[in-house]
C-alpha cells in the first residue's frame, strides 16, 4: 500500500516503513521542512513507487514484511537500476546490519532509536549532494583521469563513455580521491571529508571503496587505481599518461 501527497517542486522522499507510528512521525517532519513525502508500508511497494514515482531520496527500514530492507535495496540498484539516494534504518543491538546494507548498495544509515530531526537533516545532506540543478549543464570543472571522466555538476561518471552507475556516497568519495590524487587518506579522514560524521565507522569506508574498485578497476581483487597503503588508508594513483 502506498500512501502519497500531491507532488510539487519540492525534493521528493519515499518513506519505506511497516510501522504506522514511524512512518506518522517522519512523515509529518519532513512535510514540515517542505519535502513532499510518499509513504510505502511494505517492500514490494516500495520497490513499485520507487520506479514509478521517481523519488530524490528513499528512506527505507531495514526490517520489512514480505521482501526484507537489504534485498529491496539490492533490487532497486541491481534490478531496477536506480541510483536514487537511499538511507537505511537499521534495527538496534543486532551486529552487522550496517555493514549488510551499505554492501547492498545504501548511501548512509540511521540506527534505530533516532529522533526525526535527526534523520531530516540527514536527508538535506545526502540530497544536498545528490540533486543536480535543471537547465544547461557546464564542462568546466570535468575531472578527468586516463579513461575515466567525472562531471561534478552533473554529478556523472563515465568509463571509456559509459556511464557508471555509482551511489550518492560512491561518487562523493571517488570525487574527493581523483581531486588529490596520490594523497593517502586514513578511513577516518574521509568519514569527515566525504560523510561529514563525526564518529567512525571505518567499515563504512571499506565497503564503498571495495564498491568503486568494482567498477573502475579491470581486477578489483588486485587495485592498481585505488590502492589500500598498508595500514595507513587509500590512496588514488593516476593512470600514467600516455607518451
Amino acid at each position: 500500500m502506498v500512501e502519497s501527497m500531491a507532488l510539487g517542486d519540492r525534493p521528493h522522499v519515499l518513506v519505506i516503513e511497516d510501522d504506522p507510528a514511524i512512518c506518522d512521525v517522519l512523515q509529518r517532519h519532513l512535510e514540515e521542512d517542505a519535502y513532499d513525502v510518499t509513504v510505502a508500508v511494505d517492500g514490494p511497494s516500495g520497490i513499485a513507487a520507487a520506479h514509478d514515482l521517481e523519488p530524490d531520496l528513499i528512506v527505507l527500514d531495514h526490517q520489512l514484511p514480505r521482501v526484507g530492507g537489504v534485498d529491496v535495496c539490492q533490487q532497486l540498484r541491481q534490478t531496477e537500476g536506480l541510483s536514487v539516494p537511499i538511507i537505511l534504518l537499521t534495527t538496534p543491538n543486532r551486529s552487522g546490519h550496517d555493514f549488510t546494507g551499505l554492501t547492498s548498495g545504501a548511501d548512509d544509515y540511521v540506527a534505530k532509536p533516532f529522533s526525526a530531526a535527526e534523520l531530516t537533516l540527514r536527508v538535506g545532506s545526502v540530497l544536498r549532494r545528490s540533486l543536480v540543478p535543471a537547465g544547461p549543464r557546464p564542462v568546466a570543472g570535468l575531472l578527468i583521469d586516463g579513461d575515466l571522466t567525472l562531471n561534478p555538476v552533473s554529478r556523472e561518471a563515465l568509463q571509456d563513455g559509459a556511464r557508471l552507475p555509482l551511489t550518492t556516497r560512491e561518487f562523493d568519495l571517488l570525487h574527493f580521491l581523483l581531486r588529490h590524487p596520490g594523497r593517502v587518506f586514513s578511513a577516518d579522514d574521509l568519514l569527515t571529508q566525504v560523510w561529514g560524521w563525526d564518529y567512525r565507522d571505518q567499515s563504512t569506508v571499506a565497503v564503498h571503496v571495495g564498491r568503486i574498485r568494482h567498477h573502475v578497476e579491470p581486477e578489483p581483487a588486485a587495485p592498481r587505481r585505488l590502492v589500500t597503503v598498508d595500514d595507513s588508508g587509500y590512496r588514488w594513483d593516476p593512470a600514467p599518461r600516455e607518451a
